[in-house]
């Protein structure tokens, strides 16, 4: 279940070797061909300018709700920071007045 799986490796034929008997005069080699690399397995990803369209409206919504959350997150923070502040400064004058014996 945990162990990783490959994906299978394209194989490329690899060209046979010759071993037939070469003549004392050579002729000039032919141009080399380069291989062509097999093609991929994988899909491709074909944008229309309607999907493209809906892509960009669907990461600007992703960005504000993100963005929303995140004010909401520093907001509430704040607020806790402010009550506690005003809760200390409240008991600060509670615990003076009870020392003072008023």
């Amino acid at each position: 279940m945990f162990t990783p799986k490959y994906p299978p490796r394209d194989i490329a034929p690899t060209p046979a070797r010759a071993t037939a008997h070469v003549p004392a005069v050579q002729a000039p080699a032919p141009a080399q061909v380069l291989p062509v690399p097999p093609a991929s397995n994988r899909p491709t990803v074909q944008l229309t300018p309607g999907s493209a369209l809906a892509l960009t409206a669907g990461g600007g919504a992703v960005v504000l709700v993100v963005g929303a959350v995140l004010v909401s997150m520093l907001l509430a923070v704040a607020i806790t920071a402010v009550s506690v502040a005003v809760t200390a400064v409240v008991l600060r004058f509670l615990i003076t007045d009870l020392r003072k014996g008023r």
